[in-house]
């Protein structure tokens, strides 16, 4: 098969690297790293002025109308300059969640907030129960964003909420990560009431589908970027009177980065057209995408740090910026072995 973007594709892809190339800062990154991990005025460009926020949830309600191939781009370009959005856990996982799944009257009131920034929703998968009486309780440890979020949407097996952040019985404790630019929190629910989603089911997949496409589609932006300014750098940095990118040892190490990022590439477009199309193999697929590109972009981070030698351990460099984020990135949404795993159980059975 020969994949290429269509005109309105690159179109996208065009408008969103340049927006956050000269929008998502070092420096604004910085500090909002100093902040909340929210650089509040990138988030409310990218919702209000980019008018991408909303490109895979349906125009009925609200968005853009496109599919997972528009989200992979945007998160590409988003994830090659370690954006610091809440992009992922609002309007990935949560914005999917709810227009797949949520009731008319949560489209209605959600939705809209969700897709300006005016409200950030955080969206909570663990081992959570409903008591006899409906209440939820429950301990989520790793929540994106959720001390900055107003609403949660909660997930469990085969059932589904949406709660207030400011619910009776929900406690928010924010934790130290080690990515700063995409801060966890931890979210404990004490017999709640939430609102329950129409199909918790349907909310589930799409928002998991969404956040593996678009996970590995950042990770993937993120080694193309390590990859480019390492080159750069190599072009600049001269020891015994030559480039330093003159030398076969580091030509090899660049030229591996190269390779593993095609690779993932082909995983993470693959993966978003897949799901578009309904493909049979859609699961499989994203399940690649996300362990073989979270793979790479950490490999290529760590390879950028010791090719750029002493200055790319150092505070000021933002190569730390770049592996902090690869290192979240394996780690999130299940790691590598656990999808593995998954594609094992789907080629050759449980008994994988």
């Amino acid at each position: 098969m020969e994949f290429a973007f269509t005109d309105e594709q690159r179109m996208v892809a065009d408008t969103a690297r340049d927006f956050f190339v000269e929008n998502a800062t070092s420096e604004r990154t910085r500090k909002a790293m100093a902040a909340d991990g929210i650089d509040r005025a990138l988030w409310n460009d990218f919702c209000n002025e980019l008018g991408l926020a909303g490109v895979s949830i349906p125009e009925e309600l609200g968005g853009a109308g496109l599919g997972l191939v528009e989200l992979a781009i945007i998160a590409e370009a988003a994830g090659s300059q370690v954006a610091a959005l809440p992009q992922l856990g609002s309007l990935v996982l949560c914005a999917k969640a709810i227009a797949a799944g949520g009731t008319a009257e949560q489209q209605q009131d959600i939705l809209p907030g969700l897709l300006t920034g005016e409200t950030i929703a955080a969206y909570v998968h663990d081992p959570v129960f409903a008591g006899s009486d409906g209440a939820i309780s429950g301990t989520a440890q790793f929540v994106l964003h959720g001390a900055s979020a107003q609403t949660f949407v909660v997930t469990s097996n085969s059932e589904g909420w949406v709660v207030a952040a400011d619910a009776p019985g929900v406690t928010v404790m924010p934790l130290t990560t080690m990515d700063q630019t995409r801060p966890y929190a931890r979210v404990t629910l004490d017999a709640v009431r939430g609102t329950p989603l129409a199909d918790a089911g349907k909310a589930m997949q799409a928002a998991h589908q969404a956040g593996f496409v678009a996970v590995a589609a950042e990770a993937l932006g993120l080694a193309q970027e390590a990859l480019d300014r390492t080159v750069a750098y190599s072009k600049e940095r001269v020891q015994f009177g030559r480039p330093i990118g003159s030398f076969q040892a580091y030509k090899h190490r660049v030229a591996d980065m190269m390779v593993d990022i095609e690779q993932a590439r082909s995983a993470v477009y693959w993966a978003a057209c897949a799901i578009d199309e309904g493909a049979e193999e859609a699961a499989l697929a994203a399940h690649s995408a996300k362990s073989f590109a979270a793979d790479t972009a950490f490999r290529c981070a760590a390879d950028m740090m010791q090719l750029h030698g002493g200055i790319g351990f150092t505070w000021e460099h933002d190569c730390h910026l770049f592996f902090k984020r690869a290192r979240a990135l394996q780690s999130m949404l299940g790691d590598g072995n656990w999808h593995r795993e998954q594609i094992a159980k789907m080629v050759l059975g449980e008994t994988a």
